[in-house]
């Protein structure tokens, strides 16, 4: 089969496309041939060894995939070979792969298979940090960084699925616009206008109940500094490079609370909520309340210059590599 491999931790461009011998599953596994799979900026870190987490090299990288059942192990209930299913995994870059089930779904009915590659990670972190980290309730006001990244873009459609008030902030017009595509109630260009000046306009002076990070760097202190007394700040990533330093003081000062989200650690520390949390996003889904879309795909054989667009922050919306491509 063909896997994009990884053999020293390092720059994505150094990833190549590789013939390996086929994955055989253990008899608790499903072997799976992968129809398309989606990229996130966790691959980007862990490839250049940054990650939480740092897997043995050489590592097949992908964390998210949708395929069919080619295979399954004696062990196996619920899955059989000819399903077709999404969800998380580990080494998706790959034509074919071996995981547990544990975190499959069938595909619903009507759904893509490539939008279904990249829904997990994505809506599972935007779904974690803001029903259960923040609590985010309906009426608050939500203010999403990097709003138009696969992420970003997650955490708007959900806060609005939560009946929030979304201010989407994001670098470029276009990239504000398919903001406001996804629901997004208000939009800032934290590149042209000031990020604290604006949120004081829009919320009247009060500031906003939680903000969603995927960035980091220079716009973590003054974010922090718009919420309103009791607002909840969620570490979600450094997409921007540098983790950034906090005044404590602002905190204490504010009566706010700083949260980290790792959709990942959830899963690692308690995969029965992980598993029932996903389950609701998968049944949003199926009931056509989610729409998820694909911004941009690539061939496998094209996957380091997807990871590539995703490390220089060039891409906009949710990144696939389309095996059948």
């Amino acid at each position: 089969m063909r896997a994009v491999l990884c053999h020293q931790f390092g720059s994505v461009d150094q990833l190549r496309l590789e013939v390996c011998p086929p994955p055989i599953p253990k008899s608790s596994e499903v072997l799976i041939e992968v129809k398309a799979s989606g990229v996130s900026y966790a691959d980007v870190l862990m490839v250049q060894g940054k990650y939480q987490i740092k897997p043995e090299l050489p590592f097949i990288p992908g964390l998210e995939m949708a395929g069919m059942i080619q295979s399954v192990g004696v062990e196996v209930v619920g899955f059989k070979p000819g399903d077709w299913v999404f969800g998380r995994a580990t080494g998706c870059l790959a034509e074919e792969l071996v995981t547990t089930p544990d975190f499959l779904w069938d595909l619903p009915k009507g759904i893509d298979v490539r939008v279904a590659a990249g829904f997990s990670l994505n809506y599972g972190t935007s779904w974690y940090g803001l029903k259960v980290r923040a609590g985010l309730l309906p009426g608050e006001t939500l203010l999403v960084l990097g709003a138009s990244g696969g992420v970003g873009l997650a955490a708007v459609e959900l806060g609005k699925l939560l009946g929030a008030r979304v201010i989407a902030c994001a670098s470029s017009e276009a990239k504000l616009a398919v903001c406001r595509s996804k629901g997004a109630d208000e939009t800032i260009n934290y590149e042209t206008e000031d990020l604290r000046e604006s949120i004081k306009q829009l919320t009247n002076h009060r500031g906003v109940d939680v903000v969603y990070d995927p960035v980091g760097d220079r716009f973590a202190d003054l974010a922090i500094r718009c919420l309103a007394w009791g607002g909840r700040y969620l570490v979600v990533g450094f997409a921007a490079g540098q983790i950034p330093k906090v005044a404590l003081n602002l905190p204490l000062l504010k009566g706010v609370a700083i949260l980290g989200v790792w959709w990942g650690g959830l899963i690692k520390a308690d995969p029965a909520k992980a598993h029932g949390l996903m389950q609701q996003l998968v049944d949003q889904l199926g009931a056509g309340h989610l729409q998820p879309s694909v911004m941009a795909d690539y061939p496998l054989a094209r996957a380091s210059e997807a990871l590539s667009d995703l490390a220089t922050r060039r891409a906009t919306g949710k990144i696939i590599i389309d095996l059948e491509a």
